[in-house]
């Protein structure tokens, strides 16, 4: 057998070395897999936006905030959305109202936070069901946090819900009486009114409608309920399901290029407005 000559060695060295270089190199353009949680950037955003909205609006009788939903794929409109609210003077805070992925994925959660970050005001997330597909849930708690929460916002009180029970198959409390029922215990004193937010509305396919005249019973306890808002029928329109003077404000998809402005008024009561940009 021949032996190896001294510059076959050194080729295969530079071969070598070459393709080593190479995977080094390529190692910066990897592409986990969609649904990997590996997730970079800021995360558990509810709670810290939650403190920002608690300390700006304290004291305050009159607070205005914006109610936008359903942004999943529509990047420039949501882009959009932001540079409307942004050029505004008079709002406190952003609520959206779920679904800010389309299908779980999490580069699509990432992109969606980077453009909400470019909010001049907090804002806060809620769970949208197809916030639940593959990893998407895992990856809305570490972004956000916890997919039920409540916060104050001057003498108004928001519950914030997870309200996507079809995607978990009924197996969880969903919606979640027990951490609703301990929320209302632990209100504080200065509380006159109260606004409660979810993604998915009572009659739709991803409530529990097994429970919803409980549910209605369960929150009608909080003072001065106002209304309810909602997203995922990605239209805006009003309803009252249960007849009991309760209103339910959907807005639309960002596709629609619509969000809602709602005003609660030192005198108590509110107003709204739709805003098309």
């Amino acid at each position: 057998m021949k032996k190896p000559s001294d510059k076959t060695f050194f080729w295969l060295f530079r071969g070598s070395l070459f393709l080593g270089t190479m995977l080094v190199v390529a190692c910066d353009l990897i592409d986990y897999h969609p649904y990997d949680t590996r997730i970079e950037g800021k995360h558990h955003i509810n709670e810290q936006n939650i403190g920002r909205i608690e300390a700006a609006t304290a004291g305050k009788t009159t607070v205005h905030f914006v109610l936008i939903s359903d942004t999943q794929r529509w990047y420039d409109e949501t882009k959009a959305a932001v540079r409307s609210i942004n050029a505004r003077n008079d709002i406190d805070f952003v609520l959206h109202c779920g679904d800010i992925s389309d299908f779980g994925v999490t580069r699509e959660f990432e992109v969606q936070r980077d453009i909400l970050e470019e909010l001049s005001v907090p804002y806060v997330v809620l769970l949208g069901n197809h916030d639940c597909l593959g990893t998407g849930a895992d990856a809305y708690r570490y972004i956000f946090g916890n997919p039920d929460f409540a916060f104050n916002a001057g003498d108004t009180h928001f519950l914030c819900i997870n309200s996507n029970a079809f995607e978990y198959d009924y197996s969880v409390d969903i919606p979640n009486f027990g951490f609703i029922r301990n929320d209302l215990e632990s209100l504080p004193e200065n509380v006159r009114r109260s606004v409660v937010a979810m993604h998915a509305q009572p009659t739709s396919e991803q409530f529990n409608n097994n429970v919803s005249q409980l549910f209605e019973y369960e929150i009608r306890k909080y003072p001065g309920l106002q209304f309810c808002m909602c997203g995922h029928g990605h239209h805006t329109q009003v309803n009252e399901w249960f007849d009991d003077g309760v209103l339910y404000y959907e807005c639309a998809a960002a596709k629609h290029r619509e969000y809602l402005v709602f005003t609660l008024n030192e005198e108590g009561g509110y107003t709204y407005e739709v805003v098309e940009y």
